[in-house]
């Protein structure tokens, strides 16, 4: 009896971190569906609101997670011998110029506005995850000099700035584009894609954490659980689950949608 009371007491005491092992599951799922689907970055952000930070903070937070994931990706595929440069560094460095404007954007928006535009963002892409698109695979001769060059730097200015502002998604427009416009094998889609978001999301979160945008506690256990998961689905991908993964989590956008939307 003594000892349960003694335990009832240290628990008042102590306040137990359920949001940091909330932070770490939601990172390890997150993570997971990356690797698997993507789209990781629309239960993250949403998660982040919800547990009362700010929405530029939970915006600069998460970005601690998308840094921890691109850099891990990007060794990953630079260990396999698949080497994406120069193209990364020339769409990296126009993404980075457009991903510090689309971070100023964010800090300053209201954070009601934001929260609507994120909502019809999430709905969005989950009509783009249901659609799929299919990537093109046969007979492609790379594009990535002359005037397509130009374009796709472009491009990825206004890609970028999109990316800085909220990210949410951006890894299926990024592979659509370098799989259709630079007619890239999806192999080398990927190993580009981390690399140009490894640079952009740089800028992105200097400009967060510069602002005071950053809960650094919150963003380190999402991006332990997010290293963790993406790890175990690169190691351990099922491909039978991949359905049952996305049903629960188009399930869960959706969900997040209609709060951030009505409340």
């Amino acid at each position: 009896m003594i000892f349960g009371f003694a335990i009832s007491y240290i628990c008042s005491v102590i306040e137990f971190p359920y949001d940091i092992l909330l932070l770490v599951a939601a990172g390890l799922f997150a993570g997971f569906i990356n690797t698997m689907a993507g789209g990781g970055s629309l239960l993250t952000l949403p998660l982040l609101i919800f547990l009362g930070l700010p929405s530029a903070t939970a915006n600069g937070t998460n970005r601690i997670a998308i840094l921890v994931a691109t850099a891990s990706a990007t060794l990953g595929f630079r260990s396999k011998k698949i080497n994406p440069f120069p193209l990364s560094l020339y769409l990296g460095f126009t993404a980075l110029l457009g991903a510090l404007i689309g971070a100023r954007i964010a800090i300053d928006i209201d954070g009601v506005v934001f929260n609507k535009i994120l909502a019809v963002i999430m709905i969005l892409v989950v009509l783009l995850m249901v659609l799929k698109p299919k990537y093109t695979t046969d007979q492609l001769v790379p594009k990535t000099t002359g005037k397509t060059l130009i374009w796709s730097m472009v491009a990825f200015f206004f890609i970028g700035i999109y990316g800085g502002f909220i990210n949410a998604g951006i890894g299926f427009i990024m592979m659509l584009f370098l799989n259709y416009v630079n007619r890239m094998d999806l192999v080398r889609v990927n190993a580009t894609k981390v690399s140009i978001a490894l640079i952009y999301t740089t800028a992105a979160l200097a400009t967060f954490a510069l602002s005071g945008n950053i809960e650094w506690k919150y963003g380190i256990a999402l991006a332990t659980g997010n290293a963790a998961g993406a790890y175990f689905a690169s190691r351990y991908s099922v491909k039978k689950g991949e359905g049952v993964i996305k049903t629960v989590m188009i399930t869960m956008v959706v969900a997040m949608a209609v709060k951030l939307w009505f409340f």
